[in-house]
């Protein structure tokens, strides 16, 4: 149990520096070719939009082993700055690292706070005030953010996050996991007195909790477009297995958490969009399809008794249609996507022991939704394949009801 993300030198370094109107956070964990890239991009905008503001840069390291801390200490930001190098403590992983961005936010007096990831390369010096001027001269409180990505970039965002988020809680964030966002201090202390700081979501799950709390604390909300995004852009069936299971688990139990303000959502709405205009292609993401699918039926023979057993015959029936179709023809129909989610959901909310192993024995299905995805629109530009992506979301909210009425059925006899 941690009292305090902040290490005593960074509390007195902080309360050194005493008050300042802009914080910017740099949460990173073994970071050292991009983040001098970064610090330098952030320095830069701030001395291009806010020479007149005092403004802060914390670089929140996980306890790096490489030259990440040499590397952001080492580089020379402007004069009349402050960088503040530190090592969080508490439970490794970046939701402690923005705990101790939050602090220091409160602890600072800022007017604003921004966080940017540590692996970025297109990051630029316009990032600094599409992200902070909605805060500083709109009055919004909370900033999410909106990129140009290539269209297997974030396939979790593009096939679950934005689904859910959208037909939950009636919001189109189109990045609610983004991990570039800014805030204003109030909204900083609301997430400093949660009492989620020894959960899991100090560990993972941080971002989506983040604009969760701000959309159903009716937070002032907005977007801002940073235009493209380029980071270490990862293939989904080589890296981001456990990253799927990590999200899901953080949104289901969100969903329980906020189910009071999600039930009665039957429609979603735009929020404002600012900042960057224009269109970019973005570079390119690799994704092997083959290897996708081959996991999916693969792990089929293994898992496919349990997932007869907690699904629907319906929604089984279209599972075991996908496993018998070759990598030519191969789909998992978005309609089928939406009963797995809403059925995995439902089933999530009932079980209340290996709920781990529940969501574990769902990585296979996802890579079987990307594939198909990735079929759909081999032949699309980025732009293009972003109407799949709002068709999908669009469905989602239509079968809404779908959804309540499997989370509200009472209990079976041997669910009691």
């Amino acid at each position: 149990m941690y009292n305090t993300a902040l290490r005593s030198y960074t509390a007195k370094r902080i309360e050194e520096i005493g008050a300042a109107d802009i914080l910017v956070g740099i949460p990173c964990y073994n970071n050292e070719k991009t983040i001098a890239h970064v610090i330098q991009m952030i320095t830069h905008g701030l001395a291009q939009y806010y020479p007149d503001r005092r403004c802060v840069i914390l670089i929140a390291d996980g306890g790096s082993t490489d030259d990440t801390r040499e590397t952001a200490r080492e580089f020379e930001i402007k004069p009349w700055q402050e960088k503040i190098v530190s090592i969080y403590r508490g439970p490794g992983g970046k939701g402690t690292a923005l705990r101790s961005i939050f602090e220091a936010a409160r602890r600072l007096h800022v007017g604003v706070c921004a966080v940017v990831d540590s692996d970025l390369r297109s990051i630029t010096p316009d990032w600094v005030t599409h992200l902070m001027d909605p805060v500083l001269s709109r009055g919004y409180q909370f900033v999410a953010p909106v990129y140009l990505r290539h269209k297997y970039d974030g396939t979790i965002t593009n096939n679950i996050v934005y689904n859910l988020t959208r037909a939950l809680y009636g919001k189109r964030i189109r990045q609610p996991i983004g991990g570039d966002f800014a805030f204003s201090q109030d909204v900083a202390r609301f997430y400093i007195d949660q009492d989620v700081w020894d959960t899991d979501v100090a560990r993972f799950g941080i971002d989506i909790w983040m604009t969760t709390m701000a959309i159903t604390q009716n937070f002032r909300i907005c977007q801002s477009n940073l235009g493209v995004k380029i980071h270490d852009a990862k293939d989904p069936g080589q890296h981001l297995g456990s990253m799927f299971r990590q999200v899901l688990w953080t949104i289901f139990t969100l969903m329980e958490q906020c189910e009071s303000c999600w039930q009665g959502v039957t429609r979603s709405e735009p929020v404002e969009t600012l900042g960057f205009t224009g269109s970019i292609e973005p570079e390119p993401v690799s994704v092997n399809v083959e290897n996708l699918i081959d996991s999916f039926q693969s792990s089929y023979q293994q898992f496919a008794p349990f997932w007869k057993d907690i699904f629907s015959a319906t929604c089984y029936e279209e599972i075991h249609q996908a496993a018998t179709l070759g990598a030519a023809d191969f789909t998992l129909p978005v309609e089928s996507w939406v009963h797995i989610l809403y059925e995995l959901a439902a089933t999530f909310h009932r079980w209340r022991i290996n709920r781990y192993k529940l969501i574990d024995v769902m990585t296979p299905l996802y890579y079987a939704r990307v594939a198909s995805f990735v079929r759909q629109s081999q032949d699309m530009s980025s732009l293009e394949a972003e109407a799949l992506v709002e068709e999908q979301a669009r469905i989602f909210e239509e079968r809404k009801d779908y959804l309540r009425a499997l989370w509200n059925a009472p209990p079976m006899a041997q669910e009691a």
